[in-house]
């Protein structure tokens, strides 16, 4: 039977597909998970067909184009945004939408014009026609609804009928063109010098040509043969004029790494063997956690032991965190596959990354290496899934659906029968606990049994400090370390985990502290360029010179930043070459690895900087590394707090040590007895999971039981904390009515940070042991509208934070 009828997922948030008719064009081309343009109102929109069937009763608004010759989402993958749609409770249209590269979500777009403004009737009409005025007589509908802060729809069809203003839809930009280059191939066989005289005479340049090409097979890109071999495209076009030649237009994919030489892998170690027999041996479906210690060489067994997939048939994703994911990591992972390797990161053009997803559907590419979303990567026959470094945080999505790429990567491996390998010298607590479930194979020691680095906890509520030093907490003990080390000509590595000039502005007279109007925290002093800033919504301001409330002279900064540090540094050791590394000094394209080829030059003494220094740097001259202050987010009101100071000095201080020279690490804390930290010193993990876990146990916390942090939030406060209320009061009446009260409600109350963009924040928990139990409240709770349609409702699963 031909489908006469398609459901298709659109990119917006509506609950439930739309459908539409198949025309008999279209029919042998219209299958589950094929990209369509579809009419959506006024516009056009691509779309995702989820199902096809038979046409209902109803009259239904037909496909418009198919534009893909193949399916855009494979049957497995399609399976997956199911789940992803359910276990998240969003919509199956946002989930797909994450699945796809965002230059294939196309959208039509409604162009206004002003025609004849006299015919506005007044009113509301009248203030639409004006800021189409104001506009130039000529912008797009949307346009028009964020200038007037309202919808303007149906405003609009009123004017075009009034014949005050046209409408017209521009069609749908359905992604980047394939990239196409020119070849010469030769047509004509001449084997004999004889025959070459014969053809071309005294056209010397032509039979230069002609040798040229042959020598190199037969055929050679025609930029090669003009810019590298100095032909001119005249000569060329007359090697086909003569017959001899025709020129071939060959798909081209856009390649950033294309020219990067590749990086042999190393000979791996009797315990690297041992894991990497481990993984080949784990059956379909199955996960494996790598839990090696800093410098034991897990991207080596990731490589050696993902070999055998790809060189059966299969395919690979390897996912590492965004900040590690290098040119040095792409050279060391074609040094294993080759050209078969894709790379998927947020720093690729459209282009770029469309041709990167094409290769892989196509299966002319077999390995994908990306950040978090690499993890829908269309890998044919895809064999395993890698998560390097699993405890990371920016495996979870911060938007909606807010799903956590280690997890994906379990269901997705389930669905298709692959391998998951999750590595860590620091796992989650959470794949710590699934030890039964998920088998741990350990890498105890070193690449060629260096020690891991001494750990010093410098007590600075005692610790002689270097007065000149003012509000940077700089120890005598980590002066004199750092000074030693540069003087024996090696590197020093030095972590704040704080960026900005200073934590706050206070005036020293009447102490107003200058806040962000948008959002309940402080603005950050920065010193380059000089302002104040808030770093969750942008919100910046100049250095006032005088406090507007009393008048005095504003120049008392409190905390520190890593600005700070870097002019303390340039005080303090003068002819040390600096480097700082944070989210201001990387905001460019491949910023951080200008940063880190400087430092591997050894044109950098001292590299300085927030959290991104910890993760996965490997520098043999890096002889010294200290943490500036490790109680930047140990006191934080989060029950994850003291997981990610272990873990970030955990990581830090695994960057020290790993060249002969050997190593030691410096850690400075108000706080020297806190568990975390002295499990860290000892690099005990095992000795932090014990002691946390524990604690976790009462209250309950994950990985003991589920959460779904549930925000709630507005412009108005009291209206939000009334919403927050009443939402906590229908959810105690659903789960006592579904669910027999086996599923607790915390809160509702203010958030810890209590606005956020001009939005109010109060939040509640959700909390189970029963993960499936609520799974089916939050379906529940996410189909109720919000109470006023000023009040925005957020539900994240499984939540990595509750501030």
């Amino acid at each position: 039977m031909i489908p006469a009828a398609c459901s298709v997922a659109l990119p917006i948030p509506s609950p439930t597909p739309y459908s539409y008719a198949i025309p008999a064009g279209l029919a042998d081309r219209i299958v589950p998970g094929t990209r369509v343009v579809v009419p959506v109102r006024r516009r056009e929109l691509v779309g995702v067909v989820l199902d096809v069937g038979e046409a209902p009763d109803r009259e239904l608004k037909p496909v418009l184009l198919v534009p893909d010759t193949r399916p855009a989402v494979s049957p497995p993958v399609l399976e997956l945004a199911q789940w992803l749609s359910r276990y998240y409770a969003t919509p199956i249209g946002l989930a797909l939408r994450t699945m796809l590269p965002s230059a294939l979500w196309g959208g039509s777009r409604l162009v206004v014009e002003a025609v004849d403004a006299r015919r506005a009737s007044g009113g509301v009409s009248e203030t639409v026609v004006r800021a189409l005025l104001d506009a130039g007589g000529r912008t797009t509908a949307s346009a028009l609804a964020r200038a007037l802060k309202r919808p303007v729809w149906d405003v609009l069809q009123r004017l075009e009928r009034a014949g005050a203003v046209s409408l017209e839809t521009e069609p749908p930009n359905l992604g980047p063109a394939v990239r196409t280059e020119r070849f010469v191939l030769l047509t004509r066989y001449l084997p004999t010098l004889l025959e070459r005289d014969r053809e071309f005479g005294r056209a010397k340049r032509q039979r230069d040509a002609y040798d040229a090409i042959d020598s190199l097979g037969g055929e050679v890109a025609v930029g090669h043969l003009t810019k590298q071999l100095g032909f001119s495209s005249g000569i060329i076009s007359a090697l086909v004029a003569r017959g001899a030649a025709r020129i071939e237009a060959r798909e081209r994919p856009r390649d950033p790494f294309a020219e990067l030489s590749a990086v042999l892998p190393a000979t791996p170690s009797p315990d690297q063997h041992r894991a990497i027999r481990a993984i080949r041996a784990l059956r379909p479906g199955s996960a494996l956690t790598l839990f090696g210690v800093t410098g034991s060489g897990k991207t080596l067994v990731y490589l050696e032991a993902l070999r055998s997939v790809v060189e059966a048939g299969g395919g690979v994703i390897v996912l590492v965190p965004e900040i590690s994911l290098t040119p040095q990591t792409v050279a060391r992972v074609r040094g294993v596959f080759g050209d078969r390797v894709a790379v998927l990161h947020s720093g690729l053009s459209d282009g770029e990354r469309v041709d990167a997803w094409r290769s892989l559907a196509s299966g002319e590419r077999r390995v994908a290496v990306g950040a978090r979303s690499a993890v829908f990567a269309p890998v044919q026959h895809l064999g395993a899934i890698v998560v390097d470094e699993e405890h990371d945080a920016s495996y979870k999505q911060g938007e909606q659906p807010r799903y956590h790429a280690r997890d994906v990567a379990l269901r997705r491996a389930r669905i298709e029968a692959a391998r998951v390998v999750l590595g860590s010298a620091t796992p989650a607590l959470e794949t710590w606990a699934a030890r039964e479930r998920i088998r741990v194979v350990s890498l105890p020691e070193r690449i060629g049994g260096r020690p891991l680095p001494p750990v010093t906890l410098i007590d600075m509520r005692s610790e002689p400090r270097v007065r000149e030093a003012g509000v940077v907490p700089w120890s005598q003990t980590l002066d004199e370390a750092v000074r030693h080390t540069l003087d024996d000509g090696d590197q020093v590595l030095l972590l704040l985990n704080r960026r900005g000039f200073a934590h706050f502005l206070q005036c020293p007279a009447c102490g107003r502290v200058w806040e962000c109007p948008s959002c309940s925290i402080s603005l950050t002093v920065h010193r380059d360029p000089a302002g104040l800033r808030c770093h969750y919504c942008g919100h910046q301001e100049s250095l006032p010179s005088t406090c507007p409330e009393c008048g005095a002279e504003t120049q008392r900064s409190r905390g520190i930043g890593t600005q700070t540090l870097e002019r303390w540094l340039t005080e303090r050791i003068p002819r040390a070459r600096l480097a700082r590394m944070d989210a201001d000094t990387t905001a460019g394209k491949w910023s951080h690895q200008r940063i880190l080829d400087a430092v591997a030059r050894r044109e950098v003494d001292v590299l300085f900087g927030t959290q991104m220094i910890a993760k996965g740097l490997d520098f043999p001259s890096v002889t010294l590394v200290g943490v500036v202050d490790a109680d930047t987010g140990l006191h934080l009101p989060d029950f994850r707090a003291a997981e990610r100071t272990f873990q970030l000095v955990a990581q830090v201080a695994g960057r020290a040590g790993r060249g002969p020279r050997g190593g030691r690490v410096l850690v400075q804390t108000h706080t020297p007895g806190h568990y975390a930290l002295r499990t860290a010193a000892r690099h005990d993990f095992q000795a932090f999971a014990e002691r946390e876990l524990a604690g976790r146990q009462s209250p309950p916390y994950p990985p003991h039981v589920a959460l779904v942090n549930v925000v709630v939030s507005g412009t108005d406060q009291a209206s939000v904390a009334d919403g927050a209320v009443r939402l906590g009061d229908w959810l105690r009446g659903l789960i006592e009515a579904r669910t027999e009260g086996r599923v607790d409600v915390v809160g509702p109350a203010p958030a810890p940070l209590a606005r956020i963009k001009r939005r109010w924040r109060w939040h509640l928990v959700l909390r189970s042991a029963d993960r499936r139990l609520l799974g089916r409240v939050l379906r529940y709770a996410t189909a109720r509208p919000p109470a006023s349609p000023t009040i925005r409702v957020v539900f994240d699963r499984d939540p990595l934070s509750l501030l």
